[in-house]
């Protein structure tokens, strides 16, 4: 059930995924919107005595020494929504607007931006309402363009989708019960300013990955019992020797989750040791988390800070106007693009796994885990999949931020490039969920082959007989698309994690 979430000094990645995907109410709490009032006192003033603010009584980038008057600080807000609402292709997702939308909120909600609390109260209202703008998802360096799409809305431009259906931007106010609301001096600079659409974009992307991650211990443990595994490199002995946090956690995982199965039982002494993608699996999923959690933690910092440019320093006698740089998406970007290498190295792992349980030679079963091969193909194919997905997976792994093209008249002549890094965490969190759940149908469709006598686990147990009511066993060949789409959407949503904590009865580390 979603929670409502009142937005304050600290927000976490599981506070972000209620308002973005189980769509939990937002608040403003009482601190909030004092800071905001307290930052947009100082805008008014300073705009009456015409002292000189980046981008509010100057033009923006390298027409920051163009002066702005008075009269024309609001025109200028305006205008830069206008002229930045330039990015292009196929709109975000919605999970991925609504993040930026409550990253906006969250940026300037710190109190050093300046704008009106009006302005954030109808963003707010479109996350509770339900209303997305529409936002173009190519073309930006790290901000600016997406971010400008959606602001078109506040004030009645642009498009958006309510109730599923894409309206311009004045009817789909209309339709949520709001009004088009101007923009005043220094607004249209915060609203598309920031890391807010890198930030919003790599949570979404990282809470599928760090969760993937948790479920592929589940089927890799999984595939080791199917494979019949021993359990040697499992060993706390093994990991107080490397004692890497992470590792030992991964060996944890693998032994509850195969605490009383039969199969590992019997195993035990029948070889010195497994293939690699078995016995190096708290080595590489303990490094692959290790960095999905090292980005967790500057994820969370970039959401609970203002990366606004510039800022406004609110404290009495002290107060001013800094321009700086706090919108380089360069945390963010890196953390993205090492993520992505992490989860394809997850995905890697298991696309091995599975290779072993449907090659005949290595698994002692019968090929593609069909009992009449030749006239069937079993699950040849799906392993293609794997392969084409892993493709794809490493050439989205190019890192984005070691490029650089200049922009604004060499005014920023370094650009992060985090934004592409986010991005494309999206789709490779996706593709590894279809490479895990095609491992996990294998593991499935490999029952039949394994001593009927042999008790599995209890967690092994508690996911396949979830599986059962949904996948048919194999004995022929059958239309797999919709098996594999089934046991994908169960990662994604963490039944699979449900499944298996249920079953034996401890979290999942």
């Amino acid at each position: 059930m979603a929670r409502t979430i009142a937005l304050g000094p600290h927000m976490d990645l599981y506070d972000f995924m209620d308002v973005v995907r189980n769509h939990g109410k937002v608040e403003f709490s009482p601190d909030y919107c004092n800071r905001v009032n307290r930052s947009r006192s100082l805008v008014e003033k300073w705009v009456e005595e015409e002292k000189v603010m980046y981008g509010v009584t100057t033009g923006f980038g390298a027409l920051c020494t163009k002066a702005i008057s008075r009269e024309e600080t609001a025109q200028l807000q305006e205008n830069i929504i206008l002229s930045h609402s330039v990015s292009v292709g196929d709109p975000l997702p919605e999970e991925a607007v609504r993040g930026t939308l409550l990253m906006i909120l969250q940026n300037l909600g710190q109190g050093y931006s300046g704008v009106r609390l009006e302005v954030l109260e109808q963003l707010r209202q479109f996350l509770n309402r339900g209303l997305t703008p529409w936002a173009p998802g190519d073309g930006s360096v790290g901000y600016l363009s997406p971010e400008a799409h959606m602001a078109l809305v506040i004030t009645g431009k642009g498009r958006a989708y309510y109730q599923g259906e894409l309206l311009t931007g004045e009817k789909a106010l209309e339709r949520a019960g709001l009004s088009p609301l101007p923009l005043a001096s220094k607004e249209g600079l915060a609203l598309v300013s920031g890391t807010t659409s890198a930030t919003a974009l790599a949570a979404v992307g990282l809470y599928d990955m760090l969760q993937a991650a948790r479920t592929a211990d589940v089927i890799g443990a999984m595939s080791l019992e199917i494979l019949q595994g021993v359990m040697n490199a499992f060993d706390p002995r093994v990991m107080a020797v490397r004692p890497h946090p992470d590792q030992a956690k991964v060996a944890e995982n693998i032994r509850n989750l195969l605490a009383d199965s039969q199969v590992i039982a019997e195993a035990q002494g029948k070889r010195i040791q497994d293939a690699l993608s078995l016995r190096c699996i708290p080595q590489l999923h303990g490094a692959a988390r290790k960095t999905l959690e090292d980005a967790l933690k500057n994820l969370e910092t970039e959401m609970n800070s203002c990366c606004d440019n510039p800022i406004l320093w609110p404290e009495p006698g002290n107060e001013a106007v800094i321009s700086a740089c706090n919108a380089d998406s360069s945390y963010v970007g890196v953390s993205m693009d090492a993520s992505c290498i992490a989860a394809t190295m997850l995905a890697k792992m298991s696309e091995r796994r599975n290779n072993r349980m449907i090659d005949g030679s290595l698994s002692g079963y019968p090929w593609f885990l069909i009992q009449d091969p030749g006239l069937n193909s079993g699950l040849m194919i799906p392993q293609y999949t794997q392969a084409g997905l892993l493709n794809q997976m490493r050439i989205l792994c190019t890192p984005a931020v070691i490029d650089n093209t200049p922009t604004c008249g060499n005014q920023e002549d370094y650009v992060a490039m985090g934004y592409n890094a986010a991005k494309k965490s999206l789709a490779v969190a996706e593709k590894l969920e279809y490479i895990l759940a095609i491992e996990l149908l294998s593991v499935y469709e490999a029952q039949p082959f394994v001593d009927r006598n042999l008790r599995r686990s209890s967690a092994s147990r508690s996911v396949l007989e979830a599986i059962g009511e949904k996948v048919p066993g194999m004995e022929e060949d059958f239309y797999l698309y919709p098996q594999i789409e089934f046991l994908r959407s169960c990662i994604h949503s963490g039944k699979i994690l449900e499944w298996a904590e249920s079953g034996m009865q401890k979290k999942i580390l």
